[in-house]
């Protein structure tokens, strides 16, 4: 087994790498894989399908690869190359479509990471919507951002999908850095990204909550959406205060490009206190109580 199936594994699920042999290496067929064996919990009238309240709660507060896998095998030991039912599926969200396809394509050999952002691809009012892509790199051309929550789009999207989802637009899906810094630049609303238009999950602070996702996955600590830790848990009432945007215009300038300069992001993901993910974060689940967790060492 190579080095990089055990990064997205982790030590307890180093015997499900063999559910990877076999496996397609091109991204595009690795996409859809992911794709096949997942299902977004907001996505089941697009199935005809209605998630078992059991897995509507607790499927997408499963944070690891491996035990994403061992809820997909339980319901169907088939290939990971088999398309399941709906019924068979993961319920997740577009985290879990993002850490799958990563995880794949590292396998393959393919250089891959999660990234956080806002896409606009998903409404028609101009407003976007908090999301997470994989991001890969291409020989010819360099980093990609790809979607393997579209890798079905006659499903997703009713075919009106207006690009590659292996190669989505960066003005489509903005890295949460570079949201930040159209925001603070005064070229963006900051009412127009967030998780809804209405609503208090929304705004600079959403963003700047996003751009801490970011950077600790850049860092290949892809956490769930709703952990909270540093300075997250500081924006008492949702508010930022001057001392945070400053440190979020220094971390945006480094995470907001194209091609990431990943020294610099490891130097200041470990520099900072209010950045860095601690052992323990609090998770704020949409269904379940929140909780403290202490994760995995990485």
């Amino acid at each position: 087994m190579d080095h990089v199936t055990e990064l997205c594994l982790g030590e307890a699920g180093v015997r499900l790498a063999r559910l990877y042999a076999g496996l397609p290496s091109d991204p595009t067929q690795l996409a859809r894989t992911a794709r096949d064996l997942l299902i977004h919990r907001g996505e089941g009238d697009q199935f005809r399908h209605t998630h078992p309240t059991d897995r509507l709660h607790h499927d997408a507060d499963t944070r690891y690869v491996d035990d994403i896998l061992r809820i997909v095998i339980a319901r169907d030991g088939s290939a990971l190359t088999r398309r399941r039912s709906a019924g068979d599926r993961f319920v997740g969200v577009c985290r879990d479509f993002a850490l799958l396809h990563c995880s794949l394509l590292r396998h393959s050999g393919v250089p891959a990471r999660v990234r956080s952002g806002f896409a606009d691809y998903f409404r028609t009012d101009g407003f976007h919507c908090d999301h997470v892509v994989t991001e890969y790199w291409d020989d010819a051309r360099g980093w990609l951002l790809a979607d393997a929550q579209l890798a079905d789009p006659d499903v997703t999207t009713g075919g009106r999908l207006d690009f590659d989802p292996m190669d989505v637009p960066r003005d489509r899906f903005q890295v949460a850095g570079r949201a930040w810094r159209d925001i603070r630049a005064g070229d963006a609303d900051p009412g127009t990204f967030g998780l809804y238009p209405d609503g208090p999950l929304n705004g600079e602070w959403f963003v700047a909550g996003n751009v801490r996702l970011d950077l600790a996955a850049l860092n290949k600590v892809e956490t769930l959406l709703w952990d909270i830790w540093g300075t997250e848990a500081e924006a008492d009432g949702q508010t930022m205060t001057e001392p945070l945007r400053e440190l979020y215009d220094r971390v945006s300038v480094i995470v907001a490009p194209d091609d990431v300069p990943f020294e610099a992001a490891r130097r200041i993901f470990a520099a900072e206190d209010g950045l860095r993910t601690p052992n323990t974060v609090l998770e704020m689940s949409e269904y379940n109580p929140p909780r403290h967790v202490t994760l995995r060492p990485f």
